[in-house]
């Protein structure tokens, strides 16, 4: 007796790249990230981390048993979520404050679209943005990097009691053995000061920054591993950097003694970061060919505009959540056209 045929639809290969499988490697991919951070901030650091973390681990499992929807903590996506957000936030951002963040990402950022996949904006940016308005001060509170008790003792305003403002931490960065430290990151000291900071500064990891900012290199390196094993469109960082690049040297060309050059430009602040890790999200960029360019050509001129023109040092977070709501125009103004279909005819 012949075998019935079993006809199935497209694809009829898999790749064996499940969500789980490549959210697993984006966590893997970060991991050296959060390391070089602990490195740099200490115990601080590491607290931060694992507390938002932790935050968008357990937010994303109470919903779930709220809503009574299977476990879904084995895709990964909310442990990326918490490791993001940790790593944009300043290394001695009170703890309390990190739960907050944590809890907003997932629940607003992603739970109330209706969950992986249908969030429109970056969770990980979501929480950020809503803890920059709630939390001015604390976000804009910076420590200096590799202090000498860094790995004896936690920051003072890393255990700050919820809902108390966090104590002035002058008085412990004056024990430590950090020369000429500002309080001001480098796109600070540049809109307002007009001083930029060395490129060795800021390959070093010894400016101001978020916790996960100042390894720019380290952070490029982890994107490689992820676009060599296809887990990652490498067009949209390349588009995001070389616009950003592309439009400082168009202002420096100007104005040579009031704009910073491209390479202070792109190794400065999140741009980085937000390029490689943020504005790649499968779930709020464009699908087609055409439309991940332009997608990543305006991050990298929304965030040059804000930085110029903005009230804010730094531009990288609402130029994707930008880039996020654009998306679906985007995709729509991009699709290419079905083969041997025609043009409507206009009446």
């Amino acid at each position: 007796m012949s075998q019935p045929i079993e006809l199935r639809a497209a694809p009829h290969q898999h790749s064996g790249r499940s969500v789980p499988v490549i959210m697993r490697n984006v966590v893997y991919s970060m991991l050296p990230i959060c390391a070089f951070s602990v490195w740099q901030y200490g115990l601080s650091a590491l607290a931060l981390l694992l507390t938002v973390t932790a935050a968008c681990l357990l937010t994303e499992r109470l919903l779930n048993r709220a809503s009574a929807q299977p476990n879904t903590l084995n895709d990964w996506s909310a442990a990326i979520t918490g490791i993001l957000l940790a790593l944009t936030l300043p290394p001695a951002f009170p703890l309390w404050m990190g739960v907050v963040s944590g809890f907003v990402a997932i629940a607003i950022g992603k739970a109330l679209f209706g969950g992986l996949g249908y969030n429109v904006f970056n969770p990980a940016l979501v929480g950020r943005a809503f803890v920059q308005a709630a939390f001015p001060v604390a976000i804009t509170t910076w420590v200096p990097a590799f202090a000498t008790q860094r790995f004896s003792e936690l920051v003072p305003s890393t255990l700050t009691a919820p809902l108390m403002m966090p104590p002035d931490v002058t008085a412990w960065i004056k024990q430590q053995s950090v020369d000429a430290f500002t309080g001001a990151t480098p796109l600070a000291r540049w809109k307002f000061e007009n001083v930029a900071v060395s490129a060795n500064d800021l390959l070093s990891g010894a400016a101001t920054a978020s916790t996960g900012e100042t390894s720019a290199i380290l952070i490029l390196l982890c994107g490689l591993y992820l676009a060599a094993r296809k887990f990652m469109d490498w067009r949209i960082p390349v588009a995001v950097l070389a616009s950003a690049a592309a439009t400082a040297w168009l202002f420096q060309l100007y104005d040579p003694a009031h704009y910073p050059s491209p390479l202070f430009v792109l190794l400065s602040g999140g741009l980085v970061l937000g390029a490689v890790f943020m504005a790649t999200d499968m779930a709020t960029s464009p699908v087609t060919p055409l439309g991940v360019w332009i997608y990543g050509a305006v991050i990298g001129v929304v965030t040059m505009m804000i930085r110029y023109f903005g009230g804010l040092t730094e531009g990288v977070m609402y130029a994707i959540l930008l880039g996020n709501a654009l998306t679906p125009f985007i995709d729509q103004f991009t699709q290419p056209r079905v083969f041997g279909a025609q043009k409507d005819e206009k009446p």
